[in-house]
């Protein structure tokens, strides 16, 4: 099994897409640990918040096929460019890292410190 970091982020509804995704992917994944919640301001400085959260957890999955079914859970939400009901990012699979610039976000490394 893998060990994998996913990052989970809403600007809309922000609490029900984020415990929503959380559940989901509890339900996908094995021996999940999730990081507290934390708000942002949206990066682009629109004015808009994002809930933000990273899990930790193993999985059987392969990058491609995990990031396939990340995909499909984003999709499920209806998200748009404007509402992002949920972002799921494939951040870590094991020693492979992914969204190598998001590393070096405040919240992702404020959240790191959780796992």
């Amino acid at each position: 099994m893998a060990t994998v970091l996913i990052a989970l982020g809403s600007n809309y509804h922000q609490s029900v897409h984020i415990q929503w995704a959380s559940q989901r992917l509890s339900l996908l994944l094995d021996d999940i640990t999730l990081s507290p919640v934390l708000w942002t301001p949206d990066i682009h400085g629109r004015g808009t918040w994002y809930m933000n959260r990273l899990l930790r957890a193993r999985t059987t999955f392969s990058p491609t096929q995990l990031n396939a079914l990340l995909k499909q859970l984003e999709q499920e939400t209806r998200r748009t460019k404007d509402h992002v009901t949920i972002d799921l990012d494939l951040m870590q699979y094991d020693d492979q890292r992914y969204h190598l610039d998001d590393w070096q976000r405040p919240y992702i490394r404020n959240l790191i410190g959780f796992m």
